[in-house]
């Protein structure tokens, strides 16, 4: 592809958007077709961004910026549509008869709540602590100390919720893992659970708000056998003793190397044992050990980060996350102890 063909692929979809977008008659239909023009699988946008790799290296600047110029443009517009259909919806809306008197009602702990804890438990054996954090964040903690460089994709508004006057809502919990390494000499085990906040759409896979939970390890002579061992004793812990692990390579900023954990799991669906990935986890960077102000020729560490959110889907059998957020008690009763 061609950055004039890149360019007419763009202008197409921002053309073709509004009048799509205003035909859409219900909530169910305007998810169907915004995964159908921005998702992040078989989205039309995706696949035009998907040419980026293709174009000429002086041509990509220019693409990348009309792309997330056309996101934008079309995000908005199926925002506005969205809270049009909500707003109607509530006028016919009559409440739920079916809902059980409130003196019957019986909670119990959330499902993500209770992997948190188990969680926490098993690496609690293993001498992790919690480290907590605060969930505004300065874009140095959240980013730059982390190894993003400063034109990162992630730091841009259509991915990031920035705070008025300076600030950000965090994108992870990994500040907590610089601030604990500030604070504390090594070695260090930590857990860092906690909500985090990115500006996706709430739909069954995404959420503007989710829980997730980072670990970090770091010691002198620390490996990725290390790693490796300590994740694959987790998950045979959390899983079961005979399900098998394996490391995908991957990449991020802030760990080199970096992989992609999955886990053999039977999550009930008649589709039998098959993998799924939990986590991404690597060897801390040695540019986020020295941003910390620790000494990378005499330390090494590895750290982990994974969804509770994704992991209580698959434990439990939930198929969509929305549910997560739902205030029907009737939902938490079926996981009373």
């Amino acid at each position: 592809m061609t950055l004039d063909e890149f360019k007419r692929a763009c202008e197409q979809l921002a053309a073709d958007g509004p009048a799509l977008i205003a035909a859409v008659g219900d909530l169910v239909a305007w998810g169907e077709l915004r995964n159908s023009l921005v998702g992040r699988t078989g989205g039309r946008l995706t696949d035009i961004m998907s040419a980026l790799g293709s174009l000429p290296k002086e041509d990509r600047r220019a693409a990348g910026q009309l792309a997330n110029a056309t996101k934008v443009a079309i995000e908005e517009l199926l925002e506005t549509r969205r809270a049009e259909l909500a707003g109607a919806a509530k006028t016919v809306a009559i409440g739920d008869p079916s809902m059980p008197a409130r003196q019957n009602w019986r909670g119990s702990v959330h499902p993500v709540s209770l992997v948190i804890d188990e969680i926490s438990e098993i690496f609690r054996e293993l001498g992790f602590s919690i480290a907590l954090g605060p969930e505004a964040e300065t874009e140095w903690y959240n980013f730059l100390s982390l190894n993003f460089p400063a034109d990162h994709p992630a730091m841009e508004l259509h991915d990031t919720l920035y705070l008025e006057g300076g600030g950000l809502l965090r994108t992870h919990t990994s500040p907590v893992q610089i601030r604990t390494l500030q604070k504390y000499p090594p070695p260090i085990r930590i857990l860092a659970p906690g909500n985090v906040y990115r500006r996706d759409f709430f739909d069954a896979t995404h959420s503007p708000m989710f829980a997730q939970i980072e670990g970090l390890a770091v010691d002198e002579g620390i490996s990725f056998a290390d790693l490796k061992a300590t994740l694959t004793h987790f998950a045979r812990r959390f899983y079961g003793a005979s399900r098998r692990t394996r490391f995908r390579p991957s990449f991020f900023p802030f760990t080199e190397p970096s992989a992609e954990m999955d886990v053999e799991v039977d999550l009930g669906d008649g589709r039998g044992v098959r993998w799924i990935e939990i986590m991404g986890c690597g060897l801390v960077h040695p540019a986020a050990l020295e941003n910390a102000g620790v000494d990378s020729e005499k330390f090494t560490g590895w750290a982990f980060g994974m969804g509770p959110g994704r992991i209580a889907q698959s434990r439990y059998g939930i198929p969509d996350c929305r549910v997560l957020f739902d205030s029907d008690v009737r939902f938490l009763e079926q996981f009373a102890r």
